[in-house]
């Protein structure tokens, strides 16, 4: 069944994307890096073939590296609108839930979130409502929901994503924890090394060197 791909993204912008890598690659090496992990995600998005790829920019969609990934065929390109990470999250997918009934969001901090782990992700939704794949730091880097009755978003959303510890280690127990008081079973997939801070930077795939990113 098709599954609509959500990729939320900042605008590669030095001093606004990437910023805690400011002191190992600088404000536009750091930038540069985000743009290439954002085209790298939105390529495996479209490799992995599960149906529409939805870019949400911020803080909206005019910056030239969103223009040309509008360009590309089989993109959608979108704004993630206003709100905290958890508004913006749950809107882009109650929006995608409604149309389509599933949808699997990312951001695009984790390189090796590649087309064979959305694969994984869309066929977990097969047997399981939701599917997360966990973050080496605590988070979670893909969140996906299959909803065969849209009127559960209005219990489903705000449990998830109201009043989460976003960009903290607790975010995915939490998670686990607000999935089990809604009475959802969920899948999770193996754990991914998100790139946030300088010593993630070992995890880039190889060829990537830092401050050469792009």
């Amino acid at each position: 069944m098709r599954c609509v791909t959500l990729v939320m993204a900042k605008a590669p912008v030095a001093g606004y994307a990437k910023t805690r890598l400011i002191p190992a690659l600088g404000a536009e090496g750091a930038a540069a890096l985000a743009e290439c992990l954002l085209a790298r995600m939105v390529d495996q998005a479209l490799a992995a073939a599960l149906g529409p790829v939805r870019v949400l920019g911020a803080p909206d969609a005019s910056h030239p590296a969103f223009q040309r990934l509008a360009r590309w065929p089989g993109v959608q390109l979108d704004v993630q609108g206003e709100g905290d990470l958890g508004q913006r999250m749950a809107r882009a997918l109650g929006g995608a839930l409604r149309a389509s009934g599933r949808a699997l969001l990312t951001g695009t901090d984790a390189p090796a979130l590649d087309a064979g782990v959305l694969r994984a992700a869309a066929a977990a939704l097969d047997r399981h409502p939701v599917v997360l794949v966990p973050a080496l730091d605590g988070g979670y880097a893909l969140v996906g929901l299959r909803v065969d009755d849209p009127t559960v978003l209005a219990r489903w959303l705000p449990a998830l994503f109201d009043g989460m510890p976003w960009s903290q280690p607790g975010l995915m127990q939490r998670s686990r924890e607000r999935l089990a008081g809604l009475g959802l079973a969920h899948a999770e997939l193996p754990a991914l090394a998100d790139i946030d801070e300088p010593a993630d930077l070992v995890h880039l795939p190889a060829g990537w060197r830092p401050g050469r990113a792009a």
